[in-house]
């Protein structure tokens, strides 16, 4: 893989997207920023990229994205592709908060949260994969989260969209290694971004008041992360340093937290329970294949 990567990242316009454009063009890789409606809604965040790149002669190309749509995800990777002749590393960033007691969460708030952040990436992953496979090389990364790895009360939707996420993730790598391509999880912990003023709140609020005292969950445990944020550049150099980590040398999962939320442990304890079948199992099916 070159040195300096073609990049394209999902849900550019703010928060760790914006960053992650911002960092990783300046240290030389051509990023293609992806967002919903820059002519519109984010004009201005466009505007701000485009502005950025003239000013410091980065290599940074705004791309129209909604991950919820098909058809808009393909134009962009076509886009990106033909400009650049390829793709070395997809983000998968796009992505929003949901809080609230599990029930009082509607059908219609679930699906909305799984269309972006779990569907989101299937679709990315399924229109960038021929690419990838064409050239035998690529970095498939997927913006998880602590709550991809433990469950928190008045987390539950969220934490299930994440949690999906890293499952898809961990199948990529099994699946694509032959082939060249990786497939990696970057989980945050808080980190000061827009998340927090644009999460959304399960709507059914007469369920939630039939809780009692813990209907006062969802708020305490925003205070709580809020105050507990860390600074979101580390996430960017994390990535960073990921991307410029050289092909088969890199990691399944990235746990980048100002706190220590035990995740590592978790990792760790699922990396050696997940190795210990899977190696018998995976050897026979390839065993299988081979002799066919």
């Amino acid at each position: 893989m070159n040195s300096k990567q073609v990049v394209l990242i999902t849900g550019s316009s703010t928060g760790f997207g914006r960053l992650f454009t911002d960092t990783l063009a300046r240290k030389g890789h051509s990023v293609f920023a992806t967002m919903r409606d820059p002519g519109g809604s984010n004009a201005k965040n466009a505007s701000e990229i485009r502005t950025l790149a003239e000013k410091e002669s980065l290599p940074i190309h705004v791309l129209e994205m909604d991950v919820t749509d098909d058809a808009s995800v393909q134009r962009a990777v076509d886009a990106a592709v033909a400009k650049a002749g390829r793709i070395d590393v997809v983000i998968n960033n796009a992505g929003y908060a949901l809080t609230g007691l599990a029930e009082a969460v509607t059908t219609e708030q679930a699906q909305r949260l799984m269309d972006t952040n779990f569907l989101g990436a299937v679709r990315v992953n399924r229109a960038v994969l021929p690419h990838m496979r064409r050239q035998r090389s690529g970095v498939l990364m997927h913006i998880s989260s602590a709550a991809g790895r433990f469950v928190a009360p008045s987390m539950g939707l969220y934490c299930a969209s994440k949690f999906a996420l890293e499952a898809l993730a961990e199948s990529y790598s099994y699946e694509l290694a032959a082939q060249g391509i990786e497939s990696v999880i970057v989980e945050p912990g808080p980190y000061e971004t827009p998340v927090f003023g644009n999460t959304v709140k399960a709507a059914d609020e007469a369920r939630t008041s039939t809780y009692g005292a813990v209907k006062e969950i969802p708020a305490k445990l925003d205070a709580a992360l809020s105050s507990t944020a860390g600074n979101p550049q580390q996430v960017a150099d994390a990535v960073l340093k990921i991307i410029e980590t050289p092909a088969g040398e890199k990691q399944l999962r990235y746990f980048v937290s100002p706190a220590s939320l035990g995740v590592d442990q978790i990792n760790a304890l699922s990396k050696q329970v997940q190795s210990q079948p899977a190696r018998g199992l995976w050897r026979r099916c390839w065993h299988q294949i081979r002799q066919r």
